[in-house]
């Protein structure tokens, strides 16, 4: 869904302002609240449609005009075992009436579908929050799987917080008696009832959410219908129970963003639209060669429904048939693309090493997931960026383009294919799992904003040798960008030897000799090395003295939303500390070394164990303190305030 919203001012990313009692319709005798925020959790099992669920009220909130940060987060199993701890599948949502980064560091509401959901999520709720329960659920066998030696809804371990016991699934059986459906078909449907009950507890539209299910079941109408209704008793339950007294408001987030036109986007699905938008601005076609692989399968899946723009997709036996195929159409003179996640990019390697032999743009998307081997595949990490520095034989440099948050992914593809086409080089696009998976409002930009990728293809012969003969040599190179020229295979006159053995400088025939190799290694070092990048920008406000600050946090890719919350709450407390952020990995903006000079502590704080860090220490000789965190999971604002607090106090 699209909104229009207008703004410019900026709040902090911090803990709840506070709520303004208000009246309003609420349904009889209840009393409406407006608060600036809220963070919402849902929990259940895998096969209980939480992340339907939490799609669902994510989308009425983005077409409400909402700012908002979501984190999915479900196991890797396709069924995991029900009622089981590992099998617990959430969605957490944050949404505002002002500008927010996060999607929370702690639920101000949880919905626990089953005692495997509340046990799972407990310890992240703060004391005083909401609890939303099934009590259907909770019966000996149930809670006895997940180590409930007493039922934790009577016992008096609950009694922190404000607990709601809702028989979810009785009452959703109750509602569908007229449909005649099964006691297990009846269930499936209570999520619905649950999120028909947050409509209501938080004014969420609902024309959408019905629309929705209508078209989901189209072919199956009873079903539809059921859903429908399921979400309407859910409402109608919130409006007329006497445990829910007190109903939301969260206003519109109309201050918040510039001018425009908005929607909700997960990562991925920004980063499908950057590609398809860098191949129609290149005037090129689309190729996509990849082998399916969590979290970067949502590329493949999208890509594959746009044939119309001139995409096509070919899902390959194998991650190297998947490269190799995107390797070939890109000497064929399409927009090449390879997806993966980390795995995938070890078996892609030797295949990214020829790109780099060859000079041919092709684009490397990584959506990292926590490793190593398998590892985590559901779980978010930034484990692989020396990986995408160095993992090939042999002095093979390949740029490297970070995105920073899920609507970034858009520009970020955009960036990775201007370097890819105008410097002829294959290019990693380093995202991950939370940016993959979550989600934000995106400002829906106009073509005409969109950059010039038009490249011009060789059309004939380019050198002269001494006797004045024409002739067309593959690797004679652009002053400037030391590109190579780009032939397209079929070309009269445009011959030239493909392959992976090293080339004679300009000529491209194989060469064992020592010096020309030596020349070629450098050169394609140098056409890397010498890849035009923006400057990097320092977020560092002067006190009334015109002093900065003495600490510097620099982060890159998607610890941006985390780390800016964290600078907000440092800066809301008195104190002084500059931020930064890198797109490009590689090469590192011209001033990055100056700016690291600037400050006498810089903190780096990663999802991997220091490789960010690693790499300035050796490049810039500086003493950076690394602050990392590999559990799966992005960091929390409110501990990385702590951290960056202790720095400046050192």
């Amino acid at each position: 869904m699209t909104s229009q919203v207008s703004s410019t001012a900026e709040q902090a990313d911090g803990a709840l302002v506070g709520e303004q009692r208000t009246s309003g319709d609420g349904g009889p005798g209840k009393e409406v609240r407006r608060l600036d925020r809220v963070i919402i959790r849902f929990a259940g099992d895998s096969g209980d449609g939480m992340q339907l669920t939490g799609d669902r009220f994510t989308s009425e909130t983005a077409s409400f005009g909402n700012d908002l940060s979501t984190l999915p987060n479900f196991p890797a199993e396709i069924r995991a075992p029900a009622g089981t701890l590992p099998g617990v599948s959430s969605f957490q949502l944050h949404f505002a009436d002002h500008d927010i980064l996060t999607p929370g560091d702690a639920p101000n509401v949880l919905v626990a579908m089953n005692p495997a959901a509340l046990k799972a999520n407990i310890g992240d709720v703060p004391r005083g929050a909401e609890i939303i329960v099934n009590t259907d659920e909770f019966t000996k066998r149930p809670m006895a799987k997940v180590g409930y030696e007493t039922n934790p809804l009577e016992d008096g371990s609950l009694s922190a917080y404000h607990v709601h016991p809702v028989p979810l699934t009785t009452l959703t059986i109750e509602a569908l008696k007229e449909f005649g459906l099964s006691r297990k078909e009846a269930e499936r449907s209570k999520n619905m009832f649950a999120l028909g009950l947050l409509s209501w507890m938080y004014h969420r539209p609902t024309e959408g959410t019905e629309k929705f299910l209508r078209a989901k079941f189209a072919k199956k109408p009873d079903i539809a219908e059921a859903n429908v209704t399921a979400f309407r008793a859910g409402w109608n339950f919130g409006e007329t129970t006497e445990d829910f007294a007190t109903s939301y408001e969260v206003a519109p987030a109309t201050t918040a963003f510039p001018t425009g036109t908005y929607r909700n986007i997960s990562g991925n699905l920004a980063l499908s639209y950057g590609l398809i938008a860098a191949a129609r601005q290149a005037d090129l076609p689309l190729y996509l060669g990849s082998y399916p692989i969590t979290p970067a399968s949502d590329i493949l899946h999208e890509l594959s429904r746009h044939k119309n723009f001139g995409v096509r997709t070919f899902q390959a036996e194998d991650e190297i048939a998947g490269i190799g195929a995107a390797l070939g159409a890109a000497f064929g003179g399409s927009l090449a693309v390879t997806t993966t996640s980390g795995p995938g990019v070890a078996l892609k390697s030797e295949t990214i090493g020829l790109a780099v032999s060859l000079e041919l743009p092709l684009l490397i998307v990584d959506i990292q997931r926590g490793g190593p081997s398998t590892g985590l595949p559901t779980k978010t990490e930034q484990a692989d960026l020396l990986q995408a520095m160095y993992g090939r034989n042999g002095e093979a440099p390949v740029p490297i383009v970070a995105p920073k948050t899920p609507a970034d992914c858009f520009d970020a593809a955009l960036d990775a294919a201007r370097i890819a086409l105008t410097y002829r080089t294959p290019v990693f696009l380093l995202s991950d799992g939370y940016l993959a998976n979550g989600s934000e409002p995106w400002r829906i930009p106009e073509v005409d904003q969109l950059p010039d990728l038009r490249v011009q293809f060789a059309t004939g012969p380019n050198h002269q040798l001494a006797d004045g003969t024409e002739v067309f040599w593959p690797y004679k190179r652009d002053p400037e960008s030391l590109a190579r020229p780009w032939a397209v295979p079929g070309m009269p006159g445009l011959e030239h030897r493909i392959g992976g053995i090293e080339k004679q400088d300009g000529t491209g025939n194989i060469s064992y000799d020592p010096a020309n190799h030596d020349f070629m290694v450098r050169t394609r070092q140098a056409k890397v090395d010498g890849i035009e990048v923006p400057d990097l920008e320092v977020d560092d406000p002067a006190d009334e003295s015109g002093a900065g600050a003495r600490t510097l946090v620099l982060g890159w890719g998607s610890t941006y939303g985390p780390i800016t919350a964290a600078v907000r709450r440092v800066r809301g407390a008195g104190q002084r500390i500059a931020q930064a952020h890198l797109r490009h990995l590689n090469p590192f903006p011209g001033n990055l070394g100056e700016v690291l000079a600037r400050y006498d502590e810089v903190v780096v704080p990663e999802m991997n164990l220091g490789q960010l860090a690693t790499l300035l220490r050796a490049r810039y000789l500086v003493d950076a303190r690394s602050h990392t965190q590999v559990s799966g999971m992005p960091f929390k604002a409110e501990q990385l305030a702590e951290v960056l607090k202790e720095a400046i106090n050192d």
